[in-house]
C-alpha cells in the first residue's frame, strides 16, 4: 500500500547529555512512520537522513507529495535533491499554520506523552534506544488508532496492498 501523501517533521527530547532531534517520516494513510532518523543536531543532514530511510524502505510512486514545515533543513539544497532524484514533489506548511502539518505533531505529542514524559534519559544513546522501540516495536506494529478503525499502522499498510 503507497499513500499519495507523506509528512515529515522534526521534534527533540530532553536527555542528561543535551537535547536529541528526532525526524521523522509519516505516510499520511496508513499512519505508519516509514523513516526516522536521531542527531544531536538540527541540520539538514538530520531531515535527509529521515527521507532517505523512507525512500529505502517504501520506494514512493512518483509524483508523491512530500509535506514539511517551512523549517530550513526542508528548504536546502541536499533536502531537495533527494526529493527530485525519488521523483517526489515538495509541499510546504502556509506561513504561521500550524495545522497544516497537524499530522506529525499528533505523532510527536504521542510519543511524548507515552514515553518521553515517562522517561528520563541520562544519555541520548539510552534516549535513541527508546525511541527506536517505539516507533519500530509499538507504534508501527501495536498501537491502534481511532482514525484508522482501531487497527495498526502495519495492519493498514498490508490491507490494502
Amino acid at each position: 500500500y503507497r499513500s499519495a501523501i507523506r509528512r515529515q517533521y522534526l521534534t527533540y527530547l530532553s536527555t542528561g547529555e543535551g537535547w536529541l532531534y528526532l525526524a521523522a517520516v509519516l505516510d499520511l494513510a496508513t499512519r505508519k512512520v516509514v523513516g526516522w532518523s536521531m542527531r544531536e543536531h538540527m541540520r539538514a543532514e538530520l531531515a535527509c537522513a529521515a527521507l532517505t530511510m523512507a525512500i529505502q524502505r517504501q520506494q514512493p510512486p512518483s509524483g508523491l507529495l512530500q509535506h514539511a514545515d517551512r523549517g530550513s533543513q526542508y528548504a536546502a539544497d541536499d533536502y531537495r535533491r533527494l526529493l527530485t532524484a525519488a521523483g517526489m514533489q515538495q509541499s510546504m506548511s502556509r506561513r504561521g499554520n500550524c495545522l497544516d502539518n497537524a499530522p506529525m505533531e499528533s505523532f510527536f505529542h504521542t510519543l511524548k506523552v507515552e514515553l518521553a514524559q515517562q522517561r528520563r534519559w541520562a544519555t541520548r544513546d539510552e534516549a535513541r534506544r527508546d525511541v527506536f522501540a517505539y516507533i519500530e516495536g509499538y507504534y508501527n506494529r501495536q498501537r491502534i488508532h481511532s482514525a484508522l478503525g482501531y487497527r495498526t499502522p502495519e495492519q493498514m499498510e498490508h490491507s490494502a496492498a
